[in-house]
């Protein structure tokens, strides 16, 4: 079981930010990584719609024989993560994304007042907040929805002049005040977390999950005797619909043409 991939799942180019983390934390790893583009934005999708995605592309992973898979999307972590643990069971791992930030949040940092920006569903699930209180429940949670943002990065909109008017809009919100630290809730945004630094001079901590994430897989993989031992191979790259922006984004990701080979979900 050792020499076999991770599977990374999510609905575009945002699980991209982690595959790369891993790909740094765990270079002699085989990715199969899965894009639903054709069902993206998952942020505005209901949570029955959003376990169904989850599911099938679990089945797709299991078909792969992969060790372990990753949910590389807070939406999806926060609306299907307890059901694909239970879906899975010992046929493999599952992570999500939102538990090693939470920890980390807890043991690591003193701010009382933290700030979050994600999808709706991922705000409106409370999951964030429901966790982040039961390990410190000293810290406020003071959560913002933006769902222009995801879909802005998909469409390639990040670091120029639109996405800088629509961050500062969305960061001028009084809900985000008096924050001492901000969570990107959404694994599209590392994509523009200069901007959003920029935004704050560099004022305030911007924690990103894909590192706590790539940490975490490595950890599980060290202490259950996981850890590839065969000669690396080649990352597989599959979208269940072909977009022009996931193709050119995952070239930048992993500086090189990336052959993309499409899936289709519910066929």
């Amino acid at each position: 079981m050792q020499n076999q991939a991770i599977g990374v799942f999510d609905s575009g180019i945002g699980g991209l930010t982690l595959a790369r983390a891993l790909k740094i934390a765990l270079p002699e790893e085989q990715l199969i990584y899965f894009g639903d583009t054709a069902h993206l934005p998952y942020g505005d999708k209901s949570t029955a719609a959003l376990q169904a995605y989850v599911i099938k592309a679990l089945d797709f992973f299991l078909k792969q024989k992969v060790k372990c898979v990753l949910i590389a999307c807070n939406s999806a972590s926060a609306a299907a993560y307890e059901l694909a643990k239970e879906y899975t069971a010992s046929r493999a791992k599952v992570f999500n994304v939102i538990d090693p930030t939470v920890n980390y949040i807890a043991k690591h940092s003193e701010k009382i007042h933290i700030g979050l920006i994600g999808t709706r569903q991922t705000v409106n699930s409370g999951v964030y907040n429901e966790k982040l209180s039961r390990l410190a429940p000293q810290m406020q949670l003071h959560s913002l929805a933006t769902p222009l943002l995801a879909p802005m990065i998909e469409d390639g909109f990040f670091n120029n002049q639109i996405s800088r008017s629509v961050i500062r809009e969305y960061l001028s919100s009084p809900k985000l005040k008096a924050i001492e630290a901000l969570v990107l809730a959404c694994t599209h945004y590392p994509l523009i977390q200069k901007e959003i630094e920029d935004f704050y001079k560099h004022q305030i901590p911007v924690i990103d999950s894909a590192g706590l994430v790539a940490e975490e897989v490595k950890t599980y993989l060290n202490q259950n005797q996981l850890l590839r031992e065969a000669p690396s191979v080649s990352d597989k790259f599959y979208v269940s619909d072909f977009t022009p922006a996931f193709e050119a984004t995952t070239r930048i990701f992993f500086a090189k043409k990336v052959k993309l080979k499409l899936y289709k979900l519910w066929e």
